[in-house]
């Protein structure tokens, strides 16, 4: 399946900021797996008095930056399967700044966060090779808007885009 597949229906516009950092013929298997490449060459990149650097007292850090990537696609795989099992059930936004702290990020190695990452991101691969194209297709409710299984799992691959950029931007 390719991203070019998506309709804007299936997502709030909201995501069209991580959906359009994505080509139109990326593959959603290798985009899935080029981007795990690409934040564990990215984060692995980050020289260690860079890791904890806020370029404001109140901005997250690189490291709970990884921990915020982490955590959404957690949440946005529960949404997926959720949505693919043709589950109606509307499903609850969540606020991302009050995980942050008691994920304990800045306190976890650069090591420790990645193997994370490396673990979720096979974890998603496998959910998302059991569902069939079709059932990917189908659409439910998160965060008061309609949202497919799809959409779901191509949001993650800009959203790691979008976070790299800044930190590139405002961190390095």
């Amino acid at each position: 399946m390719i991203k070019q597949v998506l309709k804007p229906s299936e997502y709030n516009n909201y995501f069209a900021r991580y959906i359009d950092k994505i080509a139109d013929e990326t593959e959603l298997f290798t985009g899935l797996e080029n981007d795990k490449k690409m934040v564990i060459d990215f984060f692995s990149s980050i020289p260690e008095e860079k890791l904890t650097y806020r370029y404001q007292p109140q901005k997250w850090n690189s490291k709970e930056l990884l921990q915020h990537i982490i955590d959404t696609e957690r949440i946005f795989m529960y949404r997926l399967l959720r949505i693919a099992r043709k589950d109606t059930t509307a499903l609850a936004g969540f606020d991302q700044d009050i995980y942050i702290k008691p994920s304990e990020a800045s306190a976890k190695s650069i090591e420790e966060l990645l193997h994370e990452f490396t673990i979720t991101r096979q974890y998603s691969i496998n959910l998302i090779s059991s569902i069939s194209d079709e059932n990917l297709k189908n659409v439910g409710t998160a965060s008061n808007s309609s949202i497919s299984a799809r959409a779901c799992a191509f949001i993650l691959l800009g959203h790691s885009i979008w976070h790299i950029e800044i930190i590139k931007e405002r961190y390095l």
